[in-house]
């Protein structure tokens, strides 16, 4: 019995099947962006190894299809073999290098190497998903030809096939998409709204009737969401301000309106605009629109180091719009964020408008990840041309943005796709970990607008045009935080930057999707025009923030 399963298989795989799947397996050994456990490269190469082996199992049958001569029967056992003999050598070669290539992203981003790259666990976890994957195919394969078999009664052999493989692909997504993924979006909805009501012990209800929450506030504390209200109650006091620059400083106005604070994003948007007037936000001179990530968190790296550099004269003002996770809100409800920006940028920039131009706020906009991809949809140039704000810091834009991809894809020549410049610079400009933003003869228009991006953030730079051809960030000059060894390879590099899209902010401080707050303070002294800084004090600001990680 045993003797028969093994020649059936033996019979069952395809060669060309087995060598595409080997290639693939071994191209996905080597880096991206981010650094991998043993677990997620042996997933990534299982999906890479099946991804593979489906190309070469199409490639067999369109030839057959076309007629086009095949191997001779008494070959194809010597051909299984030299495949199945190759296949496994090139295995064992790329698996004992793919610790080197591991330690070639972790030595960039200042993270201990590794020994090794566990090369059995990845070869059985890759082997496990293969398996898995090879048998959903199977599976689907032998559903469409019972389908097809059924039809073929009724109407001629072709179209039983069309309209087979038709019905299949909507039975199975039907399945995935109706009961698999709704499951377990109504699981990961009610788990991260009971997290979104956790109010931790050490976070306390302001008792100042000038913070958000407190019993004056026009919003109840216990309505905020977990990271509404650690927005509010975190971040400096003026006597911390004050301690660091010696100067007279203010308590920073920090407004949050949370998801259960109101029904709808403009009700929500209104309730945010009567807070900040309430608390004085328009008194300040710096106003600051921030758009949250999808759980409602605002990155504090980006709004404690504004407030420092001010002096406490800040006020920030932001509304909650989900509180499900940033790529899940942006896979079942990628408008919400869009929605809720806009409403809030009406109702604050319609206000805004009506006050005196000497005495109101400068206004900015903020937001990092679907944040940034949010806030750049609140308003269009042509609503705010006639009096527009002052300008913008969106930080680890995700691949959609628009204006990002449109300012990126008119890049000047020479500049990186990584770090684009944007004609004369007068309206945008692009930094990273190093400041990029001083060019030479430069000079900033009405409105300035600075893009925060790391040369390691899959979330910016995914790209789905890298299942077939090589991403423009490849291309030499590379980030100073990309592998000299990573190259591209048709389907694997998109597997790869999906994976690490996933894991982005698993990376460490200052790489991927992980933005570090010194590199913030660049960023806001371009965007607000910080005056009155030394590059002493500039530098000693950095180091402390580099010192509280």
């Amino acid at each position: 019995m045993s003797r028969f399963w093994i020649v059936r298989f033996w019979h069952s795989f395809s060669a060309a099947g087995l060598l595409i799947g080997t290639l693939f397996f071994a191209a996905s050994l080597t880096p991206t962006l981010l650094p991998r456990t043993f677990v997620t490269q042996g997933v990534l190469s299982g999906v890479s190894l099946a991804a593979g082996y489906g190309l070469g199992v199409f490639g067999r049958w369109l030839a057959d299809y076309l007629e086009l001569p095949g191997p001779k029967d008494r070959t194809v056992w010597t051909i299984k073999l030299v495949a199945a003999v190759a296949c496994t050598i090139v295995a064992v070669a790329f698996l004992w290098r793919a610790s080197e290539w591991q330690n070639s992203i972790r030595d960039l981003m200042g993270l201990e190497p590794v020994d090794t790259a566990h090369p059995l666990e990845v070869g059985l976890i890759a082997l496990l998903t293969f398996a898995f994957l090879i048998a959903l195919a199977r599976l689907f394969q032998r559903t469409f030809l019972f389908i097809s078999r059924k039809l073929n009664l009724f109407v001629p052999k072709r179209l039983s096939y069309v309209v087979g493989i038709v019905i299949v692909i909507a039975l199975f997504w039907s399945v995935i998409e109706g009961v698999l993924f709704r499951f377990a979006l109504r699981a990961a909805d009610s788990s991260f709204q009971a997290f979104d009501e956790l109010i931790e012990p050490e976070t306390q209800q302001p008792s100042d009737p000038n913070k958000t929450g407190s019993d004056a506030s026009l919003l109840a504390w216990d309505e905020l969401g977990r990271a509404g209200r650690e927005f509010i109650a975190t971040g400096p006091a003026s006597t911390d301000l004050r301690a660091f620059s010696g100067r007279d400083s203010l308590e920073p106005i920090r407004v949050y309106v949370g998801l259960r604070s109101a029904d709808t994003p403009r009700t929500r948007a209104k309730l945010a605009l009567e807070e900040l007037k309430r608390v004085g936000g328009f008194e300040r001179s710096v106003l600051i629109v921030v758009t949250p990530t999808g759980t409602g968190w605002i990155d504090p790296a980006a709004m404690d180091t504004v407030e420092y550099l001010h002096g406490g004269d800040v006020a920030s003002v932001a509304i909650q719009y989900s509180y499900l996770t940033s790529w899940l809100s942006l896979l079942v409800e990628p408008s919400y964020g869009a929605e809720a920006a806009r409403a809030l940028f009406a109702e604050v920039y319609g206000h805004w408008t009506k006050l005196p131009r000497e005495s109101r706020p400068r206004l900015y906009l903020h937001g990092l990840s679907l944040g940034a991809l949010s806030s750049e949809q609140s308003a269009d140039l042509f609503e705010v041309i006639g009096d527009p704000y002052h300008g913008a810091l969106w930080s680890g834009p995700p691949f959609p943005s628009r204006i990002w991809r449109a300012v990126t894809g008119g890049r000047n020549p020479g500049s990186p796709a990584w770090l684009p410049r944007f004609r004369d610079g007068s309206y945008v400009r692009f930094t990273s970990q190093e400041n990029a933003l001083a060019i030479p003869g430069a000079h900033w228009g009405p409105m300035r607008i600075v893009y925060l991006q790391y040369a390691s953030d899959p979330v910016t730079f995914f790209e789905q045009l890298s299942l077939y051809r090589e991403p423009d960030w490849m291309i030499a000059p590379r980030g100073p935080e990309v592998s000299p060894e990573l190259r591209w390879y048709p389907v694997v590099t998109l597997l790869q930057l999906a994976l690490d899209m996933a894991m982005a902010t698993t990376a460490p401080m200052g790489h991927g999707h992980v933005y570090a707050p010194e590199h913030y303070i660049d960023a806001w002294i371009e965007v607000t025009d910080v005056q009155g800084w030394s590059a002493e004090q500039i530098t000693r600001l950095k180091r402390e923030f580099e010192e509280r990680q």
